[in-house]
């Protein structure tokens, strides 16, 4: 049994990140567009125990040709749609910055964490390549570094909007028919290279104040903007002692960064298919190749389970044992065999109560709390 606070997670791509997944008879592809397959899915997965759901989002269609899964719902939407059935798994929606105006983002994410009473997320994403700029044609595609550079600013600006509102803004006194304290919104008066904003949102601060913010932090620069804005850290690896040693690196970036390594959760990829032998699994999987592309079905270069629930549990295990993350993303290759078998880990139902709180993080008071300058007028 892993220890308690080792956190998982499950990351719902269409039909499951394997190409060909919408082939198998259970996949529910008819329904891959309907808010009663995601309702399906995301409940499954908090029956099951697990700590939070993420949901992968772009501007461009999915690779690898056209035999495999396209097209995608709006992961924000899907989250807000999941959130009143559910009652405590994290809702961690991807959220792409490079075309987006980080206002928009930020009433986004408020406004599922006040859906969710306190459970919202946002993975942090950016659009790279010609096509997705295309898509916009508001600008040139962009390097690394320079997406990562306006990905720092959309955080930073999304972040003090939370803020902008004071926890007792809203005062709705009768009396003198105020309905919030002018006082107590703040701008945020934030000019950088890529925006300017003055504020203050028009979303009230929500209930975790600020909700969980999650990136990738997959090379250089992303992993520089993890360190200093990042609650949940995503990694992926070749097997654990990579991954041990990336988690070593990062706990040291934010040691240098002045922040608390134990604060933040450095999560592991890992790709399942669950099946009822590990036999069956393998042979489900071989089905899987023989539809997809052969360069699709090479074999994996990142950590891959193949097996049943009790040998998940097992894997669990072990990468808790080793130190190489701090909890793991299962990311299943055909979502609905591994979702019927994910109760068989036999982990502890969810409480209501928000993110925060199961990652062991406080609610921030707003930066913005004891200041007097920068009111509305």
């Amino acid at each position: 049994m892993t220890r308690p606070d080792f956190f998982l997670a499950v990351e719902l791509a269409g039909t499951g990140a394997h190409p060909a997944s919408w082939r198998r008879d259970d996949s529910r592809a008819e329904d891959l567009f309907t808010g009663r397959y995601w309702v399906d899915a995301i409940v499954a997965a908090e029956n099951a125990g697990l700590d939070a759901v993420f949901l992968p989002d772009s501007f461009g269609v999915q690779p690898s040709g056209p035999g495999a899964t396209r097209g995608r719902l709006d992961a924000v939407s899907i989250a807000a749609r999941v959130a009143a059935a559910t009652h405590g798994i994290g809702l961690v929606p991807q959220a792409p910055v490079t075309h987006t105006e980080p206002f928009h983002l930020a009433k986004a994410i408020q406004s599922l964490d006040f859906a969710t009473l306190g459970r919202a997320g946002w993975e942090v994403t950016v659009s790279e390549g010609a096509e997705q700029a295309r898509a916009f044609g508001r600008k040139r595609a962009q390097d690394a570094a320079a997406l990562w550079h306006e990905a720092d600013e959309a955080i930073e600006v999304v972040t003090r909007l939370w803020d902008s509102w004071e926890d007792d803004a809203e005062i709705r006194d009768l009396p003198t028919g105020r309905f919030v304290d002018r006082d107590k919104l703040h701008y945020i008066d934030f000019a950088g290279d890529n925006f300017a904003v003055k504020g203050p949102s028009i979303t009230p601060r929500s209930p975790q104040g600020q909700s969980i913010v999650a990136v990738r932090a997959d090379g250089v620069e992303d992993a520089d903007v993890a360190a200093r804005r990042a609650d949940l850290i995503r990694i992926s690896a070749g097997d654990l002692d990579a991954a041990r040693a990336r988690r070593t690196e990062l706990r040291a970036a934010l040691a240098a960064t002045g922040r608390d390594p134990d604060a933040v959760h450095v999560l592991l990829d890992l790709d399942i298919h669950l099946a009822d032998s590990v036999d069956a699994a393998a042979d489900e999987l071989r089905t899987l190749d023989s539809w997809a592309d052969s360069l699709v079905a090479s074999a994996p270069s990142l950590l891959r389970h193949i097996g049943t629930a009790g040998t998940l549990r097992a894997a669990l295990e072990a990468v808790a044992t080793a130190e190489a993350a701090d909890g793991v993303v299962l990311r299943p290759l055909a979502i609905p065999a591994a979702l019927r078998r994910l109760s068989f880990l036999e982990r502890k139902s969810l409480s209501p109560g928000t993110l925060r709180t199961r990652l062991g993080l406080p609610r921030p008071a707003s930066r913005y709390a004891t200041s007097t300058e920068g009111t509305p007028s």
